[in-house]
């Protein structure tokens, strides 16, 4: 039996076309997360807190990749993967609070050179198992040396009950390869109505620390809060007394 001739050059083309693929969702994940990184940055420089808690970054293998492209039916053609399989390159974020989910969700909106595709609310409308979460596939602008690109990634946005959650329930899942027993789907089901309920008194308690602190600073003696300083990257500089009389001269925006 005549073995196929391997065309070495032909194999070459086909790698370097891959890693260019492959190169362009992890270029995307890069820019998402640096985005995610700058909001994070922002909110803790200015108002002492941040909605983001944890990012964690996912790039599927071109295996994986693969085994969907079967399991759809469809050709190995990188144009046709790319406008049809949207989860190449995701990113997961955990926030503390439901209403730190959609104040993200609002931020990234805002990003005009960012499209959002699509939103799926699973926490308004959880799916059947209780599986609870927001998610958004975004089109992101990636920039190389050669060219540009839009690049879909499909960012996750949960709290750390329902990310607590839906790691149990995968590893439940693998552990029984997906047969598993009914009790347990039904005590699964149960374990998220007891943390939709957490979820609901986490809420309420960040609420009522908000008016709080609220309160608290509008008590607080302007002595006590240090107007000729600020901080950036764990770093405190003074503010010269001439420069904060100038720009309270200037008329306001």
């Amino acid at each position: 039996m005549n073995r196929p001739i391997i065309d070495m050059d032909q194999i070459k083309q086909l790698k370097i076309q891959l890693t260019e693929f492959m190169m362009m969702y992890k270029f995307a994940l890069d820019e998402m997360e640096t985005r995610i990184t700058i909001l994070q940055e922002e909110f803790e420089l200015l108002q002492d807190y941040s909605p983001i808690e944890h990012v964690k970054t996912r790039l599927k293998s071109p295996e994986s990749i693969f085994n969907k492209v079967i399991r759809k039916n469809m050709k190995a053609d990188l144009q046709q993967i790319k406008e049809t399989i949207n989860d190449i390159a995701g990113i997961r974020i955990t926030c503390a609070f439901v209403s730190d989910i959609y104040k993200l969700e609002e931020m990234l909106r805002k990003q005009t050179d960012m499209e959002v595709l699509s939103v799926k609310d699973y926490i308004k409308k959880p799916k059947d198992n209780g599986y609870r979460s927001l998610h958004m596939i975004i089109r992101v602008p990636v920039y190389t040396s050669s060219k540009q690109g839009h690049i879909c990634v499909e960012v996750q946005i949960r709290t750390i009950a329902m990310d607590f959650w839906a790691s149990l329930e995968h590893k439940i899942f693998y552990k029984y390869e997906r047969n598993v027993p009914v009790h347990l789907l039904e005590e699964l089901t149960e374990a998220s109505h007891s943390a939709a309920a957490l979820d609901h008194k986490m809420e309420k308690l960040h609420l009522e620390m908000i008016e709080v602190k609220q309160q608290h600073s509008s008590e607080k003696n302007l002595s006590e809060i240090k107007l000729d300083q600020l901080r950036l990257n764990n770093e405190t500089f003074k503010i010269p007394q001439k420069l904060i009389e100038q720009l309270q001269q200037l008329p306001d925006k």
